[in-house]
């Protein structure tokens, strides 16, 4: 357990006892609406433990854990508006009818139950969005790379600035990679790869038409990048 989930869960007891000294000290009307009210006062402080779980526990990154700062507020919210609803119902305790708040109390309840599922939902399928991304980035990313440390192997200057171009079309491509351009992606790979062996053996006509075919392929990528969004 963390510093700050220690400091959570002490808060709580507090919170738990200040509400306990309340309940049973301040003389209220021990009729039913009074039990009913302390117990989902205890439920409402009970459950910023499930709250602080899946608000800060799951996830794997700060960015994650940012996103559950919505639950968190949920679950705070609920435990204010829980804990002044339960102290007014048993300052009426003595006049209420049971079911008023067994129904505004189970209300308040769902609510917040429902409100929290939809905002884990959500922070979820936001982090899957961001590994996603990521993920799609990658194969263009290393293209990059691998055209622009070519530029550097080159001592002829008329091949170099074909390949400082080359180079330029790779940066600013569409860097994020779909279904519809993966095995575009993987015969740029292949193809940058000649090239390089190309250069490396000193056969800068095959460096030249290499450059040409590729750009022409890069270009027919982007294409299809722009067609699919």
């Amino acid at each position: 357990m963390t510093k700050n989930g220690k400091r959570g869960y002490f808060v709580l007891a507090i919170l738990f006892v200040v509400f306990s000294v309340i309940s049973f000290v301040v003389p209220f009307s021990k009729k039913a609406p009074f039990w009913i009210a302390y117990v989902f006062g205890v439920i409402a402080i009970a459950y910023q433990i499930y709250v602080f779980s899946i608000s800060f526990a799951n996830g794997e990154d700060a960015k994650s854990k940012f996103y559950g700062f919505p639950i968190a507020k949920i679950g705070v919210t609920y435990l204010v508006l829980q804990l002044a609803l339960s102290v007014a119902e048993m300052s009426l305790a003595f006049i209420l009818p049971v079911w008023i708040p067994v129904v505004i109390n189970i209300i308040l309840l769902a609510f917040v139950l429902i409100g929290c599922i939809a905002a884990d939902t959500m922070r979820d399928e936001i982090v899957r969005q961001d590994v996603q991304i990521k993920k799609d980035v990658s194969n263009m990313r290393a293209l990059q790379s691998l055209s622009a440390a070519l530029v550097g192997h080159c001592a002829d200057e008329t091949l170099k600035a074909d390949l400082k171009k080359l180079a330029e079309d790779f940066r600013f491509s569409d860097p994020v990679s779909s279904d519809q351009t993966k095995d575009m992606e993987r015969e740029l790979d292949v193809m940058l790869k000649d090239l390089q062996k190309s250069l490396i053996d000193g056969d800068f006509s095959g460096v030249k038409a290499y450059c040409a075919k590729i750009s022409n392929s890069l270009s027919e990528r982007n294409r299809v990048c722009a067609l699919s969004k």
